[in-house]
């Protein structure tokens, strides 16, 4: 047995180990930026280490559903989008196809000339407006008392255009939606509920040669992962993602003023949000979760108590980033809140407690394909002692990812696999403050993801399967997807979300009766 001082020991000891993982990072990232400046220096990049994309990265680059809360998302769904170029777009907006994707960067004068000359066009009134008239049902195959059998039965027209005067440049995108799966369709813009969700409304301008401002709503997204976010903090919609609406919809909007940085030696983001933005979560409307020892639906929704006050419940997000070569490094910060419920008061109610992440990540070509590694630490602020039942413990979380083509199996067929780590600090602290007969968490959670992705018919019909398997809760998640360019302006899709699990409390067991399959048909003009 343990004493009380041989425990304290180990705790002290396993929350150094985490911290000095997450400082190596950070300071490789450091040596790399400093000490091979000389040798591999390379010309400002004006837009940054852009952000990857596509369902496939969402969609991540980290990217960039039904998340109505409650329950802790497994890892934070990273990024995927239809299809797996992964490319760091700093920048987030204009993702109406998912997010980020294809967006490649450019360095250089040659970049820094594009920009300046797109301002200078603006001198003049320009405008465009595109946009997508689509339908899209689904339904599901498990029976769920909780919820009706239709999962999304909804229209959505979305409307995007840009204007530029006198070096500013003003965006907007917005959704105008139906679906009479839902009971109620007053306008909600933080959750996305109602006929209208305003996904951007912002203005870009270039104060000075070196820097980049975009004020307003928009859609941020940085990191590495595939479907699985770690030092991304910005909002995510897992209830969109959950039922089957296309990827782009992964990535909630931000309120928020975001400053870029260029210089040679490095380029600096930065995000202020001056009110929480938290994730669009679980929380019975529409989908059904495992919580409070049984599963509940829109007869029993999450009772949520939000940081709302303006100025107050602000947030802050950070990355210093450049390329090296072939390698791009990153490091992040972040202060304010856990994005998805992280604990709950007294009364019962989920609460989102204050947080801070420290993070790092590298990525680069090896042998034909993309490799990357990303590492990040979870300080919750409100229990640094991991004693408190009712809030999340401290976190390490780390991933590791490759994918490549794979011409020798296939023609367009490609292959992406990742492993992620969270690790729970604090273990033994959290496990005595239990309360009795409460299904504990895993000290450490891992998952394994796999994305096969293949094309045919000159690359109009694209088929692709992502699975998300834990061996640590033995639990799985599947989203197999076809779609199908018909012409140039007609797509059609179908896809499923199916969940698989022995237990109900573990993160894909929760939603296993969301199980469902769906299809859409989408006019691009």
């Amino acid at each position: 047995m343990y004493t009380d001082s041989t425990l304290a020991d180990l705790v002290s000891k396993r929350r150094f180990y985490a911290r000095f993982v997450v400082v190596v990072f950070i300071a490789a990232f450091v040596l790399g930026l400093y000490g091979f400046s000389v040798t591999a220096a390379e010309p400002s990049l004006p837009q940054g280490l852009g952000e990857e994309s596509s369902e496939d990265q969402t969609n991540g680059t980290e990217s960039t559903g039904d998340n109505e809360q409650g329950p802790t998302l497994p890892s934070g769904l990273g990024s995927d989008q239809n299809g797996g170029d992964d490319s760091d777009s700093g920048e987030g907006p204009r993702l109406p196809s998912g997010l980020g994707g294809g967006t490649e960067e450019k360095t250089g004068d040659a970049a820094a000339s594009e920009e300046k000359e797109g301002f200078r066009l603006g001198s003049v009134w320009r405008e465009h407006v595109i946009g997508f008239w689509e339908i899209r049902g689904g339904f599901r195959t498990r029976s769920d008392p909780h919820e009706k059998d239709e999962s999304l039965g909804e229209t959505r027209l979305q409307l995007e255009a840009d204007y530029t005067w006198h070096d500013m440049n003003f965006e907007g995108r917005a959704d105008f939606v139906y679906d009479p799966v839902l009971d109620h369709h007053d306008v909600n813009l933080n959750t996305g509920e109602g006929w209208l969700d305003l996904r951007q409304a912002s203005v870009s301008f270039t104060p000075v040669s070196f820097m980049d401002v975009t004020a307003g709503r928009q859609i941020l997204t940085w990191g590495t992962g595939d479907f699985l976010f770690l030092n991304d903090m910005f909002p995510k919609d897992y209830r969109s993602f959950f039922i089957g609406r296309d990827v782009e919809y992964l990535k909630a909007p931000s309120d928020a003023v975001k400053v870029s940085m260029y210089s040679d030696i490095a380029n600096l983001d930065v995000v202020y949000t001056p009110r929480f933005d938290h994730d669009r979560m679980v929380r019975g409307w529409r989908l059904s979760s495992f919580r409070g020892g049984r599963f509940r639906g829109r007869e029993s929704v999450l009772d949520v108590d939000e940081p709302d006050d303006w100025f107050t419940d602000d947030e802050i997000a950070v990355r210093l980033h450049k390329r090296i070569g072939g390698l791009e490094l990153a490091a992040y910060g972040y202060r304010g809140f856990w994005k998805s419920p992280g604990g709950r008061d007294p009364q019962g109610r989920a609460i989102f407690p204050e947080l801070n992440t420290y993070g790092a990540s590298v990525r680069g070509t090896i042998k034909s394909g993309i490799a990357n590694a990303e590492v990040a630490y979870y300080d919750s602020v409100e229990d640094r002692d991991g004693d408190d039942p009712r809030i999340n413990n401290d976190e390490l979380r780390f991933l590791a990812g490759y994918k490549r083509d794979l011409p020798m199996v296939a023609r367009d067929f490609s292959l992406g696999l990742q492993y992620y780590l969270e690790w729970m600090q604090d273990y033994e602290a959290y496990e005595r403050s239990l309360p009795p007969g409460t299904p504990e968490d895993d000290e450490y959670r891992h998952v394994v993801t796999c994305r096969l992705r293949k094309q045919f018919f000159r690359q109009t019909l694209t088929t692709s399967l992502f699975t998300f398997y834990s061996p640590s809760g033995d639990d799985a998640y599947l989203r197999p997807q076809v779609n199908w360019d018909v012409t140039n302006d007609w797509t059609l899709s179908a896809g499923a979300n199916l969940f698989f699990s022995e237990d109900d409390h573990t993160a894909y067991g929760r939603f296993k009766r969301n199980t469902n399959v769906y299809a859409s048909l989408r006019y691009s003009f």
